[in-house]
């Protein structure tokens, strides 16, 4: 039997790798640049080490509450602003030069995905990479002797991280007010499968919250609620192939 929702694959996730990178970079500035003594150690390895490990839990989360995953990715998103916040102070506390967003160093960082793709002359990009490799795309800037370059290509990575879970909070925030959460999902399997027994026909309930099928096109259907009109306020199903398909099930 397959699974209600699908959960897991956070490691070949562009978010979960940043984070990697991130996480592995601050372990290692901190080891060279921070005093060992140091409180701020201990929080920036934690706070590195939090974003990555809370978007993995979130995405195993996902099988039975999205709220859980939301939560996780949002504590995720949280850390790494902490971070952030924690590498901005070392380059002022020490009189060092933030790279400006507009940078051409800043810009050397960000657009190491776009030079992969250009060198391998195909459609492959940092996501299908192992750790190691992907680390040595970065290496010139996280292996500098320099804390200041360090720092900086560190808050680049950040920013890119905090970008990619901005996008999945969103999608996440949406999926859930289009189909609702885990028990209702689990709910509307349910009477999928004891309409499909009563009926004794074949169709077996789509997987991942599009339960039932619409009867119009055999498309999953999603949980609603009517805007306007006279059943403003009341849900329904409604087919996720919408609008070419405007096939409705009241719920």
């Amino acid at each position: 039997m397959k699974k209600l929702r699908p959960s897991g694959g956070y490691r070949k996730a562009a978010s979960f790798q940043t984070a990697t990178l991130i996480y592995d970079a601050t372990y290692w500035f901190c080891e060279k640049f921070i005093d060992s003594r140091s409180r701020t150690l201990d929080q920036m390895i934690q706070a590195a080490r939090s974003g990555r490990q809370n978007i993995a839990e979130g995405s195993r989360a996902a099988a039975t509450s999205s709220q859980t995953e939301l939560r996780l990715v949002n504590v995720a998103r949280s850390s790494l602003e902490e971070l952030l916040l924690d590498y901005e102070d070392y380059l002022r506390h020490r009189h060092l030069r933030q790279w400006a967003s507009s940078s051409a160093e800043s810009s050397a960082v960000r657009e190491v995905p776009q030079r992969f793709k250009r060198d391998r002359s195909a459609q492959s990009d940092l996501t299908e990479l192992i750790d190691q490799e992907r680390w040595a795309l970065y290496a010139f800037w996280l292996e500098h002797e320099s804390a200041e370059v360090r720092a900086n290509a560190i808050i680049c990575l950040i920013h890119q991280a905090n970008y990619l879970l901005d996008r999945q909070i969103a999608s996440l925030e949406a999926a859930f007010v289009e189909e609702g959460g885990y028990s209702e999902q689990l709910a509307a399997a349910r009477l999928a499968e004891r309409e499909r027994k009563r009926n004794g026909t074949s169709r077996h309930p789509t997987p991942a919250g599009a339960i039932p099928s619409c009867p119009e096109c055999g498309k999953p259907m999603g949980l609603r609620t009517a805007r306007a009109g006279k059943n403003e306020g009341q849900q329904f199903r409604g087919c996720t192939g919408y609008p070419e398909c405007r096939g409705v099930v009241k719920v």
